[in-house]
């Protein structure tokens, strides 16, 4: 639930505005937003048993004897028996400002003490080896993000994958592709890719590498488009980096993971399919 000036839909705007804004500066005071509630609701209706506090803040009856109990522990709330029942009042607001002075000092200590941890910790996390680091793009725009990260660095590398070209040309735009397989060039990045058999995909040099010189033109085996139909892009590049994209028209979308040793297993993946696919 969150603290709105729907809270107060039976006020006029102004005043609910004005009690939407106390609300919220006793909430920042470091109650959460249902104690933030009770404790206004308390404060409104200068004390009321739990019944009353429940109609009042729409809140569900358990839950509202719960926040109370948590307020009294606090010490901003104060219980009086009466007819066998508990009624509840608000302390003088002065407790409420001395809790989040405490709240604060306590915030402070606590940030004091990780700081003194973190080399320890940051220790430990330095340690862990092959945690894999994974991102999430979604959108055209994020999986431009991909590929270009897939050109990204300064070394020359082998890139390789399982490709559906017809997929991608359909996807990206002519230039961009065009500008792709340049920066590959400048940078010397050789590649190797399975497609699938069809005639799009037989005529990858002609359309995606028909600018590019001999030395980088790709290597390419074919598996059967119907015994092995994909519309997605799994690449291995770089040193530790796998890309997968999905070309699903409701949602393109795509991951990096960077890990050497997801990066060795794709690759021995790769290899394998490659010794079992059609040569050109």
């Amino acid at each position: 639930m969150s603290v709105s000036i729907d809270n107060f839909a039976d006020l006029g705007y102004d005043v609910a505005m004005k009690q939407s804004q106390i609300l919220t500066t006793i909430q920042d005071a470091g109650l959460s937003e249902k104690g933030a509630l009770v404790y206004f609701a308390l404060l409104e209706l200068g004390g009321a048993f739990p019944s009353r506090v429940s109609k009042h803040t729409k809140l569900k009856r358990s839950t509202v004897y719960e926040v109370l109990d948590d307020l009294a522990i606090k010490g901003l709330v104060s219980e009086l028996e009466k007819r066998g029942k508990y009624f509840y009042s608000i302390e003088h607001p002065k407790r409420l400002l001395h809790f989040s002075q405490r709240s604060i000092a306590k915030a402070e200590e606590q940030y004091q003490k990780l700081q003194e941890f973190l080399p320890g910790l940051e220790g430990m996390y330095a340690g862990i080896t092959n945690k894999p680091k994974v991102s999430y793009f979604e959108g055209t725009d994020g999986v431009m993000e991909i590929y270009e990260d897939h050109i990204s660095g300064k070394k020359k590398y082998e890139m390789i994958g399982f490709v559906n070209i017809a997929e991608i040309m359909q996807f990206l735009p002519e230039k961009k592709y065009r500008d792709y397989v340049r920066i590959k060039e400048k940078l010397g990045i050789t590649t190797r890719g399975i497609l699938p058999d069809t005639t799009a995909d037989r005529a990858y040099e002609k359309t995606a590498y028909m600018a590019a010189s001999k030395k980088i033109l790709p290597q390419v085996r074919f598996i059967s488009k119907e015994e092995f139909p994909w519309k997605g892009d799994i690449t291995i590049y770089a040193e530790n980096k796998v890309s997968i994209i999905s070309f699903d028209q409701q949602k393109v979308s795509g991951i990096i993971i960077e890990s050497e040793t997801i990066h060795r297993m794709m690759r021995m993946i790769f290899e394998l399919a490659w010794k079992g696919a059609l040569v050109k």
